[in-house]
């Protein structure tokens, strides 16, 4: 098997033989749904409803406001009870529209109505993908419609599909490739209509060799499209990794895949496509995880967006113990949750539960200046440097140690043996360059 890779890393323990083996089982939710307008990066969507306005399962209830943001629709049919600001799994309130489910999942008109996506032009097939709210749902969030709309669309040789899912514990996009390889390999095509001069890799790493061998049977002869395996190491689902391990071709921050000619989905999302322009269903449901020692049934539920996360979990058979750390995605890029009061959105890819906190179990000490963080980083940086600047405030120095190309994949700080926090440092820098840039922008609109 020819394997390939990125430089440097790191290795995990795994962990997904909790739930590797759990089919897809869709969850019907009841009572209150909640649509967080910003759910995606860009700007928010904006209402097309009112309070008490009757809504159908499928049917738009916020548009997107601007090039760069999403639509959203309502997975259940009901009714309209408020616009207001909710909690997300961010730790953020945002304005939400807040649904009461009447357990009808009645319709909207066309819902589910099959298309011949080859009838159609590349315009209008970034059109239905815009107007279902599809965005990356592997994380990030970012309109897909907008990533399909590079400036040169000619330019672009390669569409890849990440089926890497490198986290530890995260098994839904090993479940879809499995499960749903038709309808994978149909998103992809899809995908390549919009670029002729594209060949399609999908990416997958060898620790999911049933995956590899069923997709590679599918595809066996085809002339445009081919599965690469890759090998099992983090951040392997990284875009720029991964771009690097299937093409050979770098990019850094100020580059976009399409710079490089390539174009990066993951595998839920792919997936969405297709749903979107063959079927006429808009991005209403995703597949999650649920895993971790805390949880007492490990599984893949097909959810839909807009419940709460603990009715997920309850579909889960609930917590065997009171957690130290529940997790909204993976262990490594995931968000610590407070409360699961809050609502799944289009890139909630799991539930994590915990009985024991491994950040507390081991108190941060003293860097003991052993580069170990230097040795996995996957784009060559100097963490321990930068995290002197970032903690000192020092931010024009955390930039000329090139601190923004920092990905907050957490290999530095999974590598650490003194438990150093790297990667919350490096946000933090981050954050605060970012602030400083917009004061003087504001401040030099003013002069």
């Amino acid at each position: 098997m020819n394997l390939k890779t990125f430089l440097r890393g790191i290795h995990l323990r795994e962990e997904k033989e909790l739930a590797e083996k759990s089919a897809i089982r869709r969850v019907l939710p009841e009572g209150e749904m909640v649509y967080p307008l910003s759910q995606h990066i860009g700007a928010p969507a904006k209402p097309v409803v009112a309070p008490g306005d009757r809504v159908l399962m499928g049917q738009q209830i916020a548009e997107p406001d601007g090039m760069i943001s999403a639509g959203i629709c309502s997975s259940v049919s009901g009714t309209v009870k408020k616009i207001e600001p909710r909690m997300t799994v961010m730790g953020e309130t945002r304005d939400a529209i807040v649904i009461e489910n009447d357990g009808q999942y009645t319709p909207a008109e066309g819902f589910g109505a099959k298309r011949d996506y080859k009838s159609l032009s590349p315009d209008e097939i970034r059109t239905i993908i815009r107007d279902a709210g599809i965005v990356g749902m592997g994380g990030a969030g970012f309109p897909t419609a907008v990533k399909l709309t590079p400036k040169n669309p000619e330019s672009i040789d390669t569409v890849i599909i990440n089926g890497a899912e490198c986290e530890p514990y995260l098994t839904s996009d090993h479940r879809l490739m499995l499960e749903r390889p038709d309808e994978l390999i149909e998103g992809l095509r899809v995908m390549l209509r919009l670029f002729p001069k594209a060949k399609g890799v999908i990416g997958i790493e060898n620790n999911k060799p049933d995956a590899i061998k069923l997709l590679s049977e599918k595809l066996s002869g085809d002339p445009q499209i081919s599965v690469q395996p890759l090998k099992t190491k983090y951040p392997q689902g990284g875009e720029r990794m991964l771009i690097h391990a299937v093409t050979g071709r770098d990019i850094h921050s100020k580059m976009l895949p399409a710079d490089a000619g390539c174009i990066v989905q993951n595998v839920a999302t792919a997936i969405a496509v297709y749903q979107a322009v063959c079927c006429s269903t808009p991005l209403i449901t995703r597949v999650m995880t649920v895993s971790g020692d805390g949880v007492n049934t490990p599984c893949n539920l097909e959810v839909y967006v807009g419940v709460s996360h603990q009715k997920v979990l309850e579909a889960a058979g609930g917590l065997n113990c009171e957690p130290e750390k529940l997790i909204s995605g993976g262990p490594m890029m995931g968000t610590a949750l407070y409360t699961l009061d809050v609502p799944v959105q289009k890139t909630s890819a799991s539930i994590l539960a915990f009985a024991h906190d491994p950040v507390a179990a081991n108190p941060s000490t003293p860097c003991i200046h052993c580069g170990r963080c230097v040795s996995v980083c996957p784009v060559h940086l100097v963490p321990q440097m930068m995290q002197v600047a970032a903690d000192f405030d020092d931010f024009e120095r955390f930039e000329k140690l090139h601190g923004m190309e920092c990905i907050e994949c957490g290999c530095c700080t999974a590598a650490c043996p003194a438990h150093r926090t790297l990667t919350q440092s490096f946000k933090y820098g981050k954050a605060s360059v970012n602030r400083l840039r917009r004061e003087a922008k504001a401040a030099a609109a003013k002069d």
